[in-house]
């Protein structure tokens, strides 16, 4: 067995235990195996619910003002504010 072989079998023995070859730990190892699991958080996708809310709160609104903006009183208006913005 030669020296490179020496430092890739001490590389993964660490890897195993965790921890990186400079004495730090190694993302996503798992230091303690054979422990139980990390509990669940109770707020994980809270925020994918609130995004589904307020997409449904923005769609709502969407539609309340399309049909605001095509009522005869506000196309009017706007038609007025138009024409005399073109008339200047």
């Amino acid at each position: 067995m030669t020296n490179e072989d020496d430092g890739r079998v001490t590389a993964e023995s660490e890897r195993e235990r965790g921890a990186a070859p400079d004495g730090g730990a190694i993302a996503g190892a798992d230091p303690g195996a054979g422990s139980e699991p990390a509990p669940l958080d109770p707020e994980a996708g809270l925020a994918t619910a609130e995004y589904a809310v307020a997409t449904v709160a923005a769609v709502g609104f969407a539609g309340l003002l399309i049909a605001v903006l095509k009522s005869d009183t506000v196309r009017g208006l706007l038609e007025t504010i138009i024409s005399s913005a073109l008339s200047v």
